[in-house]
């Protein structure tokens, strides 16, 4: 099966795809820019770069075409295997191999993969549609005239500056008046003070006063002391009895961590994995995504420390794995 269709696919829009057991291919973006030797204006671009030593499964090509064709994702791997085992097997004899509108793969004398990427092709989105095009530079402009022009302004009549000095020596010592002047005196404080504004406020407050005076009981000092300290009955009294304390029970952290080893939007493919988690010894589980997607969990932390040690070991078997609390 030809999977360069699923690869041109992902490029669009990701920036590195890879072939497990392969390589990967990487966009590499270059910003627009203009070529003045030419006049030539080029758009953005994403030109794609090879990288053998990316040959690890990260389950990106894998999913997308279990995704299209409708099969699990064990039957995916296989498929992907057997293109890349048919490839090596071409280059090795020699062979040109081309992958339509990405580039073509050939051995050198060492052995290893070269490739060339076919640069007619545009993997940026943001430049679907625009091509490079030529404009010349006008002619006649010289913007050197322009310059000349502004600086022969008629330059300014005596008179008019005479007005102009005339005018700062009298508004300028208006100002310095008007700022000094409430900074020196108090001419813009208020006298008036906030207490004088209600006079029934004092007298309102008297009133609550001698009212709250009076409605409240007078306790007696010794009777209150006496009546704290007297032991219950049937206790000994020279026994002091501790205030009782109620007890609140420790609030228990529900939050736990999960070490996620993959999110898949098919139901069957999440279980294959989590088989497999069970097979080397994990307590996998199958979590409901928000995105209608199922993450598949090899085990649950209480700690987020002890989760992120558990995850160095996991990744190893499974690359890719993340730390979600739930």
């Amino acid at each position: 099966m030809d999977i360069t269709a699923f690869i041109r696919e992902l490029l669009f829009s990701h920036d590195c795809v890879i072939v497990p057991g392969f390589g990967g291919f990487i966009g590499n973006y270059t910003p627009a820019f203009i070529d003045k030797s030419s006049s030539t204006f080029y758009p953005p671009v994403k030109q794609i770069s090879f990288n053998r030593n990316l040959n690890h499964n990260d389950g990106l090509l894998v999913g997308r075409i279990s995704e299209s064709a409708k099969v699990n994702y064990g039957d995916a791997r296989n498929l992907v295997e057997e293109f890349v085992s048919s490839l090596r097997g071409r280059l090795g004899k020699g062979e040109k191999v081309i992958f339509d509108h990405i580039g073509s793969f050939t051995n050198n004398q060492e052995g290893n993969v070269q490739f060339e990427p076919d640069k007619t092709v545009n993997y940026h989105l943001n430049s679907y549609g625009l091509e490079s095009f030529q404009f010349a530079p006008l002619e006649g402009y010289d913007v050197r005239k322009q310059i000349t022009k502004h600086i022969d302004k008629a330059p300014v009549s005596r008179s008019s500056m005479r007005k102009i000095l005339w005018r700062a020596a009298i508004i300028i010592p208006l100002l310095s008046i008007m700022v000094v002047i409430p900074l020196k005196t108090n001419l813009f404080k208020s006298n008036v003070e906030a207490t004088s504004m209600n006079p029934l406020a004092t007298a309102e407050f008297e009133n609550n006063r001698k009212a709250v005076d009076q409605t409240l009981p007078v306790v007696d000092a010794g009777a209150e002391k006496a009546a704290t300290q007297a032991p219950p009955a049937g206790m000994n009294p020279d026994i002091v009895q501790p205030p009782s304390e109620t007890i609140l029970p420790a609030e228990k952290n529900s939050d736990y961590y999960c070490l996620i080893t993959g999110s898949f939007k098919s139901k069957e493919n999440a279980e294959t994995q989590a088989a497999l988690l069970k097979k080397e010894g994990f307590e996998s589980e199958i979590i409901d995504a928000p995105n209608g997607f199922f993450r598949v969990s090899a085990m649950r932390c209480s700690d987020i420390n002890l989760a992120l040690s558990k995850k160095d070991s996991i990744d190893k078997k499974f690359p890719g794995t993340w730390v979600k609390k739930i």
